[in-house]
């Protein structure tokens, strides 16, 4: 009894050694692990980090066990992989110290900003996509969520402005410029238009289903994308959604499916857990 009483009298006596800059160390270290977590999740890189767990966990077994030829090789491996990483991940860096320095990430780590501009965009893309069923104006529309798709913005054109419904009508004019290729939304504003999209390989879709169809369906198997087809010959709205498409949606479901998946998600993900709005508890259809 006597021992448990003095190891909590350590405890109190430790706790009553912490300094204030000791907490704001500790939270400065979260923020920074934070950080590094959501970059790796937009960048669809947890493979390759993984791999460096994989080879930090293999050089520390090399020195225990005395490889050490096997450690030498990976010390040097490691060396040179610090170097590559900064070459690999150069883009995102680049685009993190952009935001950090307009205080983007901060804004959205403490409050988290995005709903209202995502319920914007998803307002304005229901009345587009509307409009564009009736005229039967084929149409390809890509949500970004968590994964980067960088490469498929690269194939098409920046346009980088504020999602509304002419817009995105003018983009699809069967006589416009970039009307064959997709547009991909980015934290609720137009990214690029005329992208190219990876086609799906499932020997399973509809032969029914035409190439915007199988573009959509195969973006969202490569990403976590919510894509939006409207078909020019039958002017069906679709969402393709992890490989699954919900075909012939009405106005309401349409915009129910829509928020659904991007406004709730952004609540659930923006800022801190103890900051985080409740959740709306919309169904999925």
């Amino acid at each position: 009894m006597q021992n448990i009483w003095t190891s909590i009298k350590q405890g109190f006596g430790n706790i009553s050694m912490i300094r204030v800059m000791d907490i704001v160390d500790i939270l400065l270290v979260t923020v920074l692990l934070y950080f590094l977590v959501m970059l790796i999740r937009r960048t669809q890189s947890h493979k390759v980090f993984f791999g460096i767990g994989f080879i930090l966990l293999a050089l520390w077994l090399s020195g225990q066990f005395q490889l050490y030829t096997v450690n030498f090789i990976l010390r040097n491996f490691v060396q040179i992989g610090l170097l590559a990483l900064v070459v690999l991940f150069q883009p995102e860096i680049r685009r993190f110290l952009e935001k950090l320095g307009t205080g983007t990430e901060f804004r959205r780590f403490l409050i988290g900003d995005e709903s209202q501009t995502a319920e914007g965009a998803i307002t304005q893309t229901v009345l587009a996509c509307t409009d564009m069923s009736d005229s039967r104006t084929g149409a390809l529309i890509i949500f970004e969520r968590d994964n980067r798709l960088d490469d498929q913005i690269r194939t098409g054109t920046i346009i980088d402005a504020e999602t509304t419904a002419e817009l995105l009508k003018n983009i699809f004019y069967p006589k416009a410029p970039l009307h064959d290729g997709a547009v991909i939304i980015r934290n609720g504003r137009i990214q690029a238009g005329g992208c190219m999209l990876p086609l799906s390989n499932n020997p399973n879709l509809s032969k029914e289903l035409g190439m915007r169809h199988r573009a959509g369906i195969g973006m969202s198997e490569a990403s976590d994308a919510l894509v939006v087809i409207v078909s020019e010959e039958t002017g069906a709205i679709s969402v393709a959604i992890r490989g699954m498409l919900k075909r012939h949606l009405n106005k309401e479901t349409f915009e129910k499916i829509l928020r659904s998946e991007l406004i709730r998600e952004e609540e659930e993900r923006s800022g801190l857990p103890f900051l985080r709005r409740k959740d709306k508890g919309q169904e999925h259809e």
